[in-house]
């Protein structure tokens, strides 16, 4: 979901030209991808966290997400405004690149391949 949710946001803004029907689709599937990677990182939240402290780490989870969106609602005109609309939505695709790493080193620290070092 973050693959796809990274590939839309540094995708939809070179859209604007586009057919309004194939910005509004990208615009569909990017809506519908984020929505997927907050239900992802909540059950990983919930399956990771020591259970006593599982509500705190939800709680915290939420908190940095909010906080997270107001910050990229200043980034994207800030973005527009220095490097114009086609541009501004791609600086959003570093939050599911980032998510992506850190996927992928938790998997390799939670379950190491046989014969590897994590």
């Amino acid at each position: 979901m973050m693959a796809v949710s990274g590939t839309c946001a540094a995708t939809i803004g070179l859209l604007i030209d586009f057919p309004l029907w194939l910005l509004a689709g990208v615009g569909l599937v990017w809506g519908y991808s984020v929505v997927g990677d907050s239900t992802q990182f909540s059950t990983l939240v919930t399956e990771l966290a020591d259970q006593s402290y599982v509500g705190t780490a939800l709680t915290v989870q939420m908190a940095l997400g909010f906080l997270l969106t107001g910050a990229t609602i200043w980034l994207v005109p800030a973005v527009a405004q220095a490097a114009g609309w086609h541009w501004a939505f791609a600086a959003l695709a570093v939050g599911p690149i980032a998510g992506i790493i850190a996927m992928l080193r938790l998997l390799r620290i939670r379950w190491p391949r046989p014969g590897c070092r994590a």
